[in-house]
């Protein structure tokens, strides 16, 4: 997470020798949403061992979410004042201990319990990895960087699930958490080498300040907007990703490995959507093309909710619908967060951790909702287009504050 406000004058930077090493950032900012993407496939094989319903089960996903959302809000903060590297240490160490602690869960609770703590470690290199990045490089090198950074992100989520798919076909579905388990060990010896301190330690890190912004955050009606917004076309998708293997496995009678395939296929639409907004943002405004690119994922809802309604689900009338949902969301996503963090210059780093945080607290709360019923695909169609109409309304509403701004 960016820091939210400036260093005081007595904030006492350490000499930076070296970079940290690109290629260790991009591993661990990709380590805390791997945890997800790649466990996705697992979770019909491992309600099964468990004998319990998809509701419970997802629960792993939803919580591990959660996980996410609060530890990009807690990790920025304290790492301002004691020190990136510590920090990082600390989420590391977490991410492994309780990724051995899933592998070893007797029940879904305990599973449940150690998902969550996991994704309280691994959202450790979410919000510090970029941090790093701008700690130890200039504006024109720290944008490269990013850049470079972002690139080498974007091969994890398409490969995640089809690796998760592939290893409980092979393995079963444990091997995955130690899996996980095994990467954060090895970040953690890795790090501890390599990675250097990048940010002074700041004993007078203003908490007050950074309380202040969020409040005032959180009082804006635009920002609110925006936000909220901005959860709801994006990752409302996760209601799906949870969703997929019951539908898949238990609706429409596929293997296994076929599940991370075909999710493969839907981060592919978010690649899409990400290079579409690209191109397009140089002929279309940022505000016409998120509001666009949201109305492209309600309409691909809504088709995906008419076929289950209808008796007609298929691998091609989910897949096809859901692709173009997350095109949509590769679209909307860095719009609206480019509106967001725009709604007070003065405070974008607060805006930045608090967006990045609603997000993955609606994300949460869609793969809750989704696993409501007794129909998965239905559940999840219903969550789906919801989310998509309460995206819309929210993208006006902010707008409509903005201009009255």
């Amino acid at each position: 997470m960016n820091k939210a406000v400036a260093e005081p004058e007595n904030a006492t930077a350490l000499p930076i020798t070296r970079p940290a090493p690109l290629w260790l950032l991009a591993l661990l900012t990709l380590s805390g949403t791997l945890g997800m993407h790649i466990f996705a496939p697992a979770l019909s094989s491992a309600a099964r061992s468990f004998n319990v319903g998809a509701g419970a089960m997802q629960a792993a996903i939803s919580f591990y979410i959660l996980g996410l959302a609060a530890g990009q809000l807690i990790y920025g903060p304290l790492s301002d004042r004691f020190g990136r590297r510590p920090m990082m240490m600390i989420g590391l160490a977490l991410y492994t201990c309780a990724g051995v602690a899933a592998a070893l869960a007797p029940s879904v609770h305990g599973l449940v319990a150690a998902r969550l703590v996991q994704a309280l470690g691994g959202s450790a290199g979410l919000a510090l990895g970029r941090a790093m990045v701008r700690d130890s490089a200039g504006p024109l090198d720290s944008a490269r960087r990013l850049a470079l950074l972002n690139l080498m992100m974007t091969l994890g989520p398409g490969l995640a699930p089809a690796l998760g798919g592939a290893l409980v076909s092979t393995a079963g579905w444990r091997s995955i958490l130690w899996l996980l388990a095994a990467l954060g060990a090895a970040l953690l010896l890795t790090s501890w080498r390599l990675l250097p301190e990048t940010a002074g330690r700041n004993a007078n890190a203003n908490f007050g300040e950074l309380g202040r912004n969020y409040r005032a955050l959180l009082a804006s009606p635009a920002f609110l907007g925006f936000s909220i917004g901005g959860g709801c076309a994006t990752t409302s998708m996760y209601a799906f990703i949870a969703s997929s293997p019951f539908i898949l496995i238990d609706e429409l009678r596929r293997p296994s490995y076929e599940v991370g395939l075909y999710l493969a296929v839907l981060i592919g639409g978010v690649w899409l959507g990400n290079a579409l907004a690209s191109r397009l943002v140089m002929r279309i405004a940022v505000r016409r093309l998120m509001v666009l690119g949201n109305l492209v994922s309600v309409v691909a809802a809504l088709a995906f909710l008419a076929a289950v309604l209808s008796g007609h689900l298929s691998v091609p009338t989910a897949i096809a619908p859901m692709f173009l949902y997350t095109l949509g969301a590769g679209m909307a996503s860095p719009m609206a967060l480019t509106e967001a963090v725009s709604v007070n210059p003065h405070v974008v780093g607060a805006a930045s951790g608090l967006y990045g945080a609603t997000q993955m607290a609606i994300g949460a709360l869609c793969t809750a909702l989704a696993a409501v019923g007794q129909d998965p695909a239905l559940s999840t169609a219903w969550v789906l287009a919801g989310a998509g109409v309460v995206a819309q309304a929210a993208f006006w509403w902010a707008l409509a504050h903005r201009r009255r701004a």
